[in-house]
């Protein structure tokens, strides 16, 4: 027996996925997070799907999983002490900042820590000019003594950033010598390794951030990779990263800064998997948790990617999986604002003490306090039975809040659902309707533990007309790290006008690109069959500041390409923009290689057909409130396993599973499809997702 787990160590819960090879057959667990130490959970998730399913230590093959390790670090600020050293008169750029601020008119703003204090900072003479010549050779008396008074200050790591080092490195890799032999045994980060860019700023800021969370990073995996080998787990962990590849250890303790979004992007890649398997390439991610709602848009088969992200207020430049979220989870806390009005969010409760039908102690109404109110969500337990469910305490929780109110505590409770809906919707425009994309064209995915039991009204809110909740919803992120590739991206910033006389030189820079990326592939040990390259570059009208991404099929090779990719420009231009300016000189910026190691993935097995009759998954009724119907209605409950290829179920309805809930409104129905994810949407006899 051959087997591939993949785990999701999320902020409420740990999903666990476990595929058995050749068969094809999934296995899924989840338990509650510990966040003082995540791999306490992930040891006890495997630990128990290998008990579930008879298996042994020693059969498993293959193991990813995501973390919010160096997300929650650098969120919450515990991270190593860190030093800089940075070109003379830059030594106050990581407070100086762009002048962006998050709110233009507010003048009481709080600008983020610096990760690294002014008195960490030093500044050390030498300057490399805008065409990488050397006009200043570096001071290495001054780098020298700036390493011992990093010594005496007893930093951990330090970052290094010179002004031009994209284009000449060689002042970066003198320091870092230095520092080596001064300080051994400190994590250095070179801004050239992380990130070979132009703006310094968001260089600077993405360099500080990988060298603040690289010890952090590698006592975790140091940590981890010893639980598992007492376990008996024979193979090294891979981790997931921001772009939705996965990486191995080696390779994460050295580019940390990678893994800041890991979690989500694991459940875009196993949605668009998911996706292209059912027939649907347009798809708009719904990934609601325990703590927030993740969302993103894939289109035609291809996940949104963006170069840049912001994560509280500190700006990391690297490719990410383009992800908006929000705090709009099942643990999202209701609350009333000076105003008197009802909120939803974006504080939590978290795992630990969760919701108030938790029984932990929390005595605020939540998001799913108000489903166990509604009964849309079972009022006696979750996990399949293994979870008990205090609905008194949810019912007393929303009751505080509607008293205060003057209003009913079923009201109420709707109010939170209706609340927590727009709070949602708004995200999904940010990355729809604002990049110019009609929602009404996509596939609503609905994933993640509460995601399927908001989808049609979030459906209904936005006009999409189709959703589509996998096989294991509340597992899905788990899922996406065993149909996952090895993925690691090379930058590099070369600023020409676009044209016949620049082929050469953007060939020139793909060939030094691919050399990087092949020695990477070398050593991740992928044969030469399952190799593949992607290529795009950064392009704008001479005298914008900023650029479009575009993708290209091969590098450049003859006058010819550079035509189709300016003509691809100009039409890119004009779907983020709506005009483009065709007459105007356009500038080549930024080249991207994206290089990618294939691994097998995991096959989701077709289900022969059977009926529409669904009665056989029937296993129970009960009384709901639903405000599409009314007020309360005996609504039916569905056993989700119990489901085959063909059933349809019509609305209003409940199916229920391990992992998941899902909710069907009246006027809709939910057909089994042959991979068995529930396709929702408006009956033949009832009213349309889109009103």
């Amino acid at each position: 027996m051959k087997l591939r787990i993949g785990v999701d160590a999320g902020g409420t819960f740990t999903d666990v996925c476990l595929l058995e090879e050749g068969s094809g057959r999934i296995a899924v667990t989840k338990v509650s997070s510990t966040p003082t130490d995540p791999s306490l959970a992930i040891l006890k998730g495997i630990a128990n799907i290998l008990d579930q399913e008879n298996a042994r230590a020693t059969d498993v093959n293959y193991l990813a999983h995501g973390t919010t390790v160096g997300t929650n670090a650098l969120i919450q600020h515990t991270g190593v002490r860190t030093g800089l050293i940075t070109t003379e008169g830059f030594r106050d750029l990581l407070e100086l900042g762009r002048q962006r601020r998050p709110d233009l008119y507010d003048l009481q703003v709080d600008k983020p820590e610096p990760l690294v204090p002014r008195d960490l900072r030093f500044e050390v003479g030498e300057r490399t000019c805008y065409d990488g010549r050397v006009d200043r050779p570096l001071d290495t008396e001054a780098v020298t003594s700036a390493a011992q008074a990093l010594k005496r200050k007893g930093v951990r790591a330090v970052a290094i950033c010179f002004l031009y080092s994209y284009l000449n490195p060689y002042h970066e890799d003198q320091v870092k010598q230095i520092l080596q032999r001064e300080l051994p045994g400190i994590y250095v980060s070179t801004s050239h390794e992380v990130l070979p860019e132009f703006r310094e700023f968001e260089r600077l800021s993405t360099v500080t951030i990988n060298a603040y969370l690289g010890p952090v990073m590698d006592e975790y995996i140091q940590n981890l990779e010893s639980q598992l080998d007492r376990l008996g787990i024979p193979v090294r962990p891979f981790l997931t990263q921001s772009n939705g590849g996965i990486i191995s250890t080696q390779t994460a303790r050295e580019s940390s800064v990678r893994t800041v979004l890991s979690g989500p992007s694991a459940g875009v890649v196993g949605s668009n998997f998911i996706g292209i398997t059912a027939g649907f390439g347009n798809l708009i991610n719904f990934d609601m948790g325990g703590t927030s709602t993740d969302v993103s848009l894939i289109e035609d088969g291809h996940p949104k990617v963006t170069g840049e992200m912001e994560v509280q207020g500190y700006p990391i430049r690297i490719p990410t999986l383009e992800v908006n979220t929000v705090g709009a989870g099942g643990g999202s806390v209701a609350w009333i604002d000076s105003g008197g009005h009802l909120k939803v969010g974006p504080r939590s409760a978290g795992a630990e003490p969760g919701p108030a039908c938790y029984g932990l102690g929390n005595e605020e109404p939540t998001v799913t306090d108000a489903n166990v109110v509604l009964r849309t969500l079972n009022p006696e337990y979750l996990l399949g039975g293994r979870m008990r469910i205090d609905a008194k305490a949810s019912a007393h929780a929303i009751k505080r809040v509607a008293d205060r109110l003057g209003l009913d505590t079923m009201d109420v409770a709707q109010g939170i659902i209706s609340l927590v809906t727009v709070n949602m919707a708004k995200a999904i425009r940010v990355i729809s309707v604002r990049k110019g994309y009609d929602p009404r064209d996509f596939t609503l995915v609905a994933f993640g533990g509460a995601g399927p039991l908001h989808a049609a009204r979030l459906a209904q809110e936005l006009n999409i007309p189709r959703v589509l909740v996998p096989e294991v919803p509340g597992l899905l992120c788990a899922l996406g790290l065993l149909v996952t590739d090895l993925r690691s991206d090379y930058t590099l910033t070369r600023i020409m006008t676009a044209g016949e006389a620049v082929v050469d030189d953007v060939n020139a820079i793909f060939n030094d690109l691919e050399l990087r990326a092949k020695k990477w592939l070398d050593g991740e040990r992928v044969p030469e069959a399952d190799r593949q390259y992607r290529y795009s570059v950064d392009m704008r009208y001479r005298g914008q500041n900023y650029e479009l991404q575009v993708p290209m099929s091969s590098g450049i090779s003859k006058a010819g390409d550079m035509t189709d990719l300016v003509r691809r420009f100009h039409s890119i231009h004009k779907q983020n923009y709506g005009y483009f300016a065709e007459e105007e000189p356009v500038q080549l910026v930024t080249f991207h290689l994206e290089a990618l190691g294939r691994i097998p993935k995991a096959i989701i097995k077709d289900y022969p057909k059977d009926g529409p009759d669904s009665r056989h998954a029937l296993i129970d009724t009960r009384q709901i409130f639903l405000q599409e119907a009314g007020g309360r209605v005996g609504c039916p409950i569905y056993q989700r396993e119990a489901l085959r290829h063909g059933n349809t179920i019509p609305g209003p309805a409940i199916v229920e599973q391990m992992d998941s809930t899902t909710l069907i409104l009246p006027g809709h129905e939910a057909i089994v499809d042959a991979y068995r994810n529930l396709i929702i949407t408006a009956s033949s006899r009832g009213s349309s997702l889109r009103q």
